[in-house]
């Protein structure tokens, strides 16, 4: 069966055309776009689709960062990060797509949890797992991501949130302090104000206001030639940067005790999985030590969350593989 999937986020968006028979998927084509330089996903789906055959597509299933409506209309979703708004009947009609399905971004990172292997995933704590226990994924990006895992008859189901969304709640002086700034700067508080691209910028910016270390001319010019969070994370990872290493270990902080509390509301032992374009990019930082410290100080639930497996995915198109594999369920 052939179907198209998408991982539609905020900064890019990955389209492709997979081949799939008794629940073995082979790409036959992909591509990245600009997800700002389009003004809808239909615009990159024609784009995409110039030249194949849709008769041959059998069904679609396109993951998306915002939150899936389901009305009697249909399935709609407002993009988080981008000014879209985009409609499941509408892609259908005009793609002549016979079956088609939108589901969070976060709910195709879990469907693809199922075609990882050893090599795409970095251990943080091996913990022990218990079998067809609760799951979750985290993911911070473009913004903050996460979403569970629960077992359903012979295999896990992924459940949408917008736990990323919720108030973040401090663990130290310091983060209280960050609180305080949020509320002034933002008028609220929320863990992807914090844990994302724009969070990390975020937390520079607060540092360097605080006067916890001088900004480099250096870093400040990189900042505004390109992007900053990845200028941020040079700075911190390359350069041994005094501010930008103070900002990425407040982040890791921050990502770590927000994973732990994940783990906790979920009762997650059957294991944390740490997704998204941030964490590969800053393995090192989250393997010194520091991430699962963070993630472990729940006082009396330590114990508790010592004994749970933590991952990082390092595959970038986990989304992308479970989108194809959510696509090749749909009845």
């Amino acid at each position: 069966m052939r179907v198209l999937a998408g991982d539609i986020g905020g900064t890019k968006t990955l389209l492709q055309i997979a081949d799939c028979r008794a629940g073995r998927c082979r790409a036959v084509r992909t591509q990245r776009f600009d997800s700002g330089s389009h003004d809808s996903l239909s615009s990159i789906i024609r784009e995409f689709l110039k030249g194949e055959k849709n008769k041959s597509i059998k069904a679609a299933c396109f993951g998306i960062a915002g939150p899936i409506r389901e009305t009697a209309k249909g399935q709609s979703v407002k993009v988080t990060n981008l000014p879209w708004e985009i409609h499941g009947r509408e892609l259908k009609r005009r793609f002549k797509l016979p079956r088609l399905a939108l589901i969070n971004d976060f709910q195709a990172v879990g469907h693809g949890m199922a075609a990882l292997g050893k090599k795409d995933l970095v251990v943080l704590q091996k913990g022990k797992a218990v079998e067809r226990s609760p799951r979750v994924v985290i993911g911070a990006g473009t913004g903050l991501g996460q979403g569970l895992l629960v077992w359903n008859r012979d295999h896990y189901v992924p459940i949408a949130t917008e736990g990323g969304h919720a108030n973040f709640a401090p663990t130290s002086e310091l983060q209280i302090e960050l609180m305080r700034y949020l509320l002034k700067t933002a008028g609220r508080t929320s863990w992807e104000l914090v844990l994302s691209g724009h969070g990390l910028v975020r937390l520079y910016t607060f540092l360097k206001e605080r006067g916890a270390a001088p900004e480099s001319a250096t870093v400040a010019q990189a900042m505004q030639a390109g992007d900053p969070a990845a200028a941020i994370t040079r700075a911190a990872l390359e350069q041994n940067d005094p501010l930008a290493n103070q900002a990425l270990d407040l982040f890791v902080d921050i990502y770590g005790a927000q994973a732990g509390n994940l783990a906790l509301t979920a009762g997650a032992t059957g294991g944390v999985y740490i997704a998204g374009g941030i964490a590969p990019k800053i393995i090192s930082r989250l393997n010194d030590g520091r991430f699962m410290r963070a993630f472990r100080n729940k006082g009396k639930m330590s114990p508790y969350v010592e004994t749970i497996p933590v991952q990082v995915v390092t595959r970038p198109e986990v989304g992308l593989v479970g989108a194809v594999l959510a696509a090749t369920r749909l009845k």
